[in-house]
């Protein structure tokens, strides 16, 4: 695709605002952004030269585009990138991709048959120490895994307080889809979906009628066995802090975005470089430094792998395409369910017809 990439933000909350921070600053595009809270409008009006609209369908029937990124309230990524992709639009959706996993493979499919490049923002796999051990565990360093501890804490919720879209069910909130998502996305990218999942748990600490914590067992297939633990009401972090510890029959690797620490029995020809005992590799070692730094540069690295794909006609390209992040809301489904003592339902041969596309798009994200 030659010339500017025409791109919108839709949603101008927390993460879409770093979006539009990162896509407006990008070489390539040509930017544009839509939100339906009029305050966030008039104030970035007042700032900014991009063409704002209030109402998403409106801004797909009047402007032309290539490409757009979609950080709206969760219950909404479904239609809006049903929408995007039936107009020949290429979509990065924030995570989680669709609360409905049938949904998230229709969307899959739809876009695979229009060769449209689909991508959902997981960014730790942006991380230069979660692609190591990714690489680690490729080429069998570790032996056979025998067991996986997958953790993500941070101080979201540490009191009673008003409702937000992230902390009601039905708008795709709560500490499983918002936090717990993370871990699991890279034990799916790593090994695969789970076959069975037990013993889930999902417990309010402040909030009212959603989960502040989350603990699950889940069992892969000819596999390791992963502990989930996640808290978002936990104020000894800082931040959202992700982390996932191996135990194999040659070693054990401890990961987190700050390192990667392994420890080898026996060293193996595919990573001369880590010797017998520990080594630790920092990821500012492991990153290639980002064209443009907001946040982090693995936030940088995943809209610059979506908008270069875009670039170079890349169709479906990219780590986190939608069929990934779709396996990722069959795993959040399975911990849902489980918690509830839902029986997992047979494999469906029919295909579940398309929602209808609403009136009226979206909130603040």
């Amino acid at each position: 695709m030659s010339g500017n990439i025409k791109i919108a933000v839709v949603g101008l909350g927390k993460m879409g605002i770093s979006h539009f921070s990162l896509v407006n600053a990008h070489p390539d595009t040509e930017t544009f952004a839509c939100d339906a809270t009029g305050f966030m409008v008039d104030i970035l009006n007042k700032n900014i030269s991009a063409k704002i609209y209030k109402k998403y369908d409106e801004m797909l029937d009047r402007q032309p585009l290539d490409a757009v990124v979609i950080a709206t309230p969760s219950r909404l990524h479904g239609p809006m990138v049903r929408a995007a992709l039936e107009k020949g639009i290429h979509v990065f959706c924030e995570k989680p991709f669709c609360l409905d996993p049938a949904e998230a493979e229709e969307l899959s499919a739809l876009a695979e048959s229009k060769g449209l490049v689909n991508q959902v923002g997981y960014h730790n796999r942006y991380v230069g120490a979660f692609q190591k051990m990714k690489e680690i565990v490729d080429v069998g360093a570790l032996g056979r895994i025998t067991h996986i501890l997958a953790e993500a804490y941070g101080p979201v919720v540490l009191r009673p307080k008003r409702q937000t879209w992230r902390t009601q069910k039905a708008e795709g909130g709560g500490c499983l889809y918002d936090y717990a998502a993370h871990p699991l996305n890279l034990l799916n990218w790593i090994f695969g979906a789970p076959a069975n999942v037990s013993g889930s748990v999902l417990n309010s600490v402040f909030s009212e009628g959603i989960d502040d914590e989350v603990f699950s067992t889940l069992q892969f297939n000819d596999g390791p066995t992963a502990q989930l633990s996640v808290n978002w009401s936990d104020e000894s972090h800082r931040k959202m802090t992700t982390k996932i510890s191996m135990i194999g029959t040659n070693g054990r690797m401890n990961v987190d975005r700050q390192e990667c620490q392994v420890y080898l029995r026996e060293p193996v020809a595919e990573l001369p470089e880590y010797k017998k005992g520990w080594t630790v590799k920092y990821t500012t070692e492991l990153t290639e430094d980002p064209w443009f730094y907001l946040r982090g540069e693995e936030y940088s690295a995943q809209i610059d792998d979506f908008i270069t794909a875009v670039r170079d006609d890349r169709k479906g390209a990219g780590e986190n395409n939608f069929r990934s992040a779709a396996m990722t809301d069959r795993t959040l489904k399975q911990i849902m369910d489980d918690s509830v003592g839902v029986t997992p339902a047979k494999p469906q041969s029919s295909v579940k017809k398309p929602t209808e596309r609403k009136r009226g798009w979206f909130g603040r994200s």
